[in-house]
């Protein structure tokens, strides 16, 4: 798999903000490729001022919503049937589509923002919204929101990176953080940044939840 990433990052890499997009489609889609390779590399060369965070940011985030967007169709034109067929060739079974489908009965419309928050849910919460056939527009807006803070956070994380080290590490060092099987000093010390931020969307998605059940509960004992 390792590879697999080193190939398309170098492929991709080269177009700049469009290589950005292209990635994230991916990792929001089928594909499972890691997010990380791509919004901290972005962050770190906006530090070195190589790139506009801004730009890199709303790029992240469209390219999410694409392939969101691309799972969510797939599920509403040709069902449940075909998108276990077709998944099992990017490692996504039987099972992982009843957890999504439980996942997404549980708690709604807002689990479409909560799964965008929790790895190896985000790549697949599009698939029961679709399956659901949940409102476009509203699925459009939970998705770039939940997608928005995590690309925000790694970002944030790769310009992070670039202050500590000076901006003196190499793009491929930062890249091998999330590709290589022996890592530098350096590398586990961004590893633990991500680690850390991943720990954070988690408690944070819990939140969410907890206080989206609450509202749900007081609004339904003032109806009854």
């Amino acid at each position: 798999m390792s590879d697999i990433i080193n190939f398309i990052v170098n492929t991709v890499g080269e177009l700049g903000y469009i290589g950005i997009f292209f990635m994230m489609f991916l990792e929001s889609s089928f594909f499972p490729f890691p997010s990380e390779v791509v919004m901290i590399p972005a962050g770190y060369l906006a530090y070195k001022g190589d790139m506009n965070i801004y730009i890199s940011i709303f790029m992240g985030i469209l390219g999410s919503l694409a392939g969101a967007l691309f799972n969510y169709i797939l599920a509403l034109k040709f069902g449940r049937a075909f998108v276990l067929r077709f998944g099992k060739y990017f490692f996504f079974n039987e099972n992982a589509m009843q957890s999504m489908e439980i996942f997404f009965k549980k708690h709604g419309e807002i689990s479409t923002f909560v799964g965008r928050l929790i790895p190896a849910v985000r790549q697949y919460i599009s698939l029961p919204a679709g399956l659901a056939k949940m409102n476009i527009a509203k699925f459009s807006f939970y998705t770039s929101f939940g997608a928005g803070i995590w690309v925000i956070i790694l970002t944030i994380i790769g310009y992070y990176v670039g202050a500590i080290f000076s901006g003196g590490m190499n793009i491929s060092d930062v890249i091998a953080t999330f590709t290589a099987k022996e890592l530098t000093k350096e590398e586990l010390q961004i590893k633990s940044y991500v680690t850390q931020a991943v720990i954070f969307t988690l408690l944070s998605a819990v939140l969410v939840v907890g206080v989206y059940i609450a509202y749900k509960i007081k609004l339904s004992k003032k109806i009854d």
